[in-house]
């Protein structure tokens, strides 16, 4: 792809079918949708330490405080939107080229099977279980492919790892990982109870699929594919009750697996990814081994991966939780005296889960409100170099709005996973 007809609106290359105002997915490009999204958060963020310093406020708005914020808010709002827009478009193309991508990976890994059967084979010779190994390794990369092909548009066979929340689910991981290895143990039966040219060889391949032989791997296969359905379940079942909050990513990540919501490392996702590599390890080199029958799992190891795989759903439970208020107190100024909480005043809730793992971009965060009375006020983003101040996952600072008649009123805080956290009742006066 060369650079003509690029620009900053977009690619003009003409053969791009995902063109849009954010760049081209075609990845060559130089304003495609990476870059773009690049900008665009550059952009945001030389206005967010701009605003912060107190430079690019209108002059009319400079004799008050609170409507300089306010404005602030709103324009950092509207970027923080075009850096979001921008976000999806780069998940989108990164989804486009993950099926590319993939079948990359499934061409280099099998060449490199090939190459390692050859070179093994030098010495002791071509033999019928690395002809049954070739197409065992073919079946299961075409089983691959057919996965990819039915989900083109969604990242090829990455598609059925990614959760509904658009990140790689580790229990479906775990899950698929045990069943590709035990699938391409069966078709290497299989095809080598194909190529067998006698009656006790095939007897010796039939005795290898003993219960008894493979039973901890059958107990493995059930317990981690359990896992990720009850896993899915669970999140789906919490979501909907509000006991859990879940703010869909941009576009899965492969650290995804390793670390929660937040992007913070988990230990029980950690602990559940490590323990299966090891042991698919030991499954693979004992399938090498020993290639005329399913491997046998020491019933330790077994035990090693159900114990893993209960702490991880142990951790699934204690996660999340609803946005709780503590308390509503009036904001006061330096200097200001105190006073009862009156309309157009400042008030300070103080609590816990306002901003939910993954909520922490700009975007998010401008989606809070809170509910004072009939009146949804958004929480505005007030910024410093760096960050923001406001709002926070303990804190948050709103105006009272001046539609609010005195008497006692509810404030009531809404998250950007769209969670009601408790209510908590305040006297307006005068």
């Amino acid at each position: 792809m060369t650079e003509k007809g690029a620009h900053d609106g977009g690619c003009a290359c003409g053969d791009c079918p995902h063109a849009h105002d954010g760049g081209c997915a075609c990845g060559d490009c130089p304003h495609g949708a990476r870059t773009g999204h690049r900008r665009a958060v550059a952009e945001f963020l030389a206005q967010r330490d701009r605003l912060a310093s107190g430079d690019g406020l209108p002059a009319a708005l400079a004799h008050s405080a609170a409507a300089s914020r306010q404005w602030a808010s709103d324009a950092l709002t509207q970027s923080a939107a075009v850096v979001a827009e921008r976000g999806r478009a780069e998940g989108r193309v990164w989804l486009h080229q993950m099926r590319r991508r993939t079948l990359i990976a499934l061409a280099a890994a099998g060449t490199l099977f090939l190459l390692a059967q050859a070179l093994t084979a030098i010495g002791s010779g071509w033999t019928p279980a690395r002809t049954a190994g070739l197409l065992a390794a073919a079946l299961t990369g075409g089983a691959l492919l057919a996965v990819g092909r039915a989900h083109r548009a969604h990242g090829g066979a990455l598609a059925p790892l990614v959760g509904e929340d658009n990140r790689l689910s580790t229990s479906r991981a775990v899950a698929a990982a045990w069943v590709l290895l035990a699938l391409f143990a069966v078709l290497l039966l299989t095809a080598r109870l194909a190529l067998a040219g006698t009656g006790r060889e095939r007897s010796a391949l039939l005795d290898g699929l003993r219960l008894d032989a493979s039973a901890a791997l059958l107990a493995v296969v059930a317990v981690v594919s359990a896992a990720a359905a009850l896993v899915r379940r669970l999140v789906v079942v919490r979501v909907r009750t509000q006991r859990l909050q879940k703010v869909p990513a941009d576009r899965p990540r492969t650290s995804d697996l390793i670390t929660d919501d937040a992007g913070r490392g988990s230990l029980t996702d950690v602990q559940y990814i490590l323990v299966t590599s090891g042991a698919l390890a030991f499954f693979a080199v004992r399938l090498a081994r020993e290639p005329g029958r399913l491997p046998d799992l020491p019933w330790g190891l077994a035990l090693l991966v159900l114990v893993s795989a209960g702490t991880y759903l142990a951790g699934k439970l204690a996660e999340g939780g609803r946005p709780v208020i503590l308390s509503v107190v009036r904001a006061r100024e330096p200097g200001d005296l105190d006073a009862p909480i009156r309309t157009g005043d400042d008030i300070e809730i103080r609590g816990a889960g306002f901003v939910p793992p993954g909520a922490g971009a700009p975007d998010r965060l401008s989606r809070l409100v809170v509910r004072v009375g009939p009146v949804h006020v958004h929480v505005p983003l007030v910024p410093v170099p760096g960050g923001f101040t406001n709002p926070t996952d303990s804190v948050l600072t709103v105006p009272v709005p001046v539609d609010i008649p005195p008497g006692r009123v509810d404030v009531q805080v809404i998250t950007a996973a769209g969670v009601e956290s408790n209510r908590c009742a305040v006297e307006v006066t005068d």
